[in-house]
């Protein structure tokens, strides 16, 4: 077990490196970062380590992502037309995502959105999407559901037949699951086939099968955070069974 201590000087035991795995299934790890650097000025940006943000293009430039007490701190400009969306590359069929957040307020959440921007069958390569805030947890698939184009411009315009959006609704599904605020949580995303799982703490919050889900080649990670959320010890793995 890892023990760390966070500004507040209590103490956290990160279980993300607790996660298992089967016996015949193979693992490579794609990146990781503990965000254990510091930027050289504090106006603009440096996320560094192969990461990028959407805050020049929506945010008119603002700095969004600081890296700040070894951890990355996300939080929306007011300025900004768009949720934040912090991104990094990873390919991979298969994979698990492993990280630590902490929400700070009760309005706060954390998207983990994987993207082919090479696929053109949906709006700007969403294919799926588990969101966490305070009260619930929501496994989403995009690419077959409200991204795909046959839907996206629809909805935009409030033209979804009733069904469409019944087909829709069945694209999402959500589990209820209560954090509290200013504590770190580890979680780990995991895609397999057309099944997305997300646990936290060591423990399985929810699970949704989409055909979406099991779309070949992700090769982007979004975080989105439409208000503020602190991550830190991120590992990508990409996930083959032998």
């Amino acid at each position: 077990m890892i023990t760390a201590v966070v500004s507040s000087g209590l103490q956290f035991s990160s279980l993300a490196a607790k996660e298992t795995s089967s016996p015949e299934e193979a693992r490579v790890l794609l990146f990781e970062d503990q965000f254990d650097r510091n930027e050289s000025q504090e106006v603009k940006e440096e996320i560094g380590n192969g990461w990028a943000s959407n805050s020049e293009r929506r945010a008119h430039g603002n700095k969004q992502v600081d890296l700040k007490d070894g951890a990355m701190r996300i939080s929306f400009h007011e300025s900004a037309d768009h949720a934040v969306s912090v991104t990094h590359p990873a390919e991979f069929r298969d994979g698990l995502v492993s990280l630590r957040f902490m929400l700070e307020g009760k309005a706060d959440s954390l998207g983990l959105n994987f993207a082919d921007l090479k696929f053109k069958g949906v709006h700007a390569g969403h294919l799926c999407v588990v969101k966490i805030n305070t009260r619930q947890v929501q496994i989403s698939d995009l690419k077959t559901g409200r991204m795909a184009n046959k839907y996206y411009e629809l909805n935009k315009a409030k033209k979804l037949t009733s069904e469409m959006q019944v087909e829709l609704k069945s694209k999402s599904k959500r589990f209820p699951n209560r954090l509290d605020t200013n504590r770190w949580y580890a979680l780990q995303v995991r895609i397999q086939g057309d099944t997305m799982s997300v646990t936290i703490d060591g423990t399985l919050v929810g699970e949704f099968s989409s055909e979406g889900i099991a779309h070949p080649t992700k090769r982007l990670l979004r975080l989105a955070v439409p208000k503020n959320a602190v991550v830190d010890d991120v590992q990508v793995y990409s996930l083959s069974n032998s």
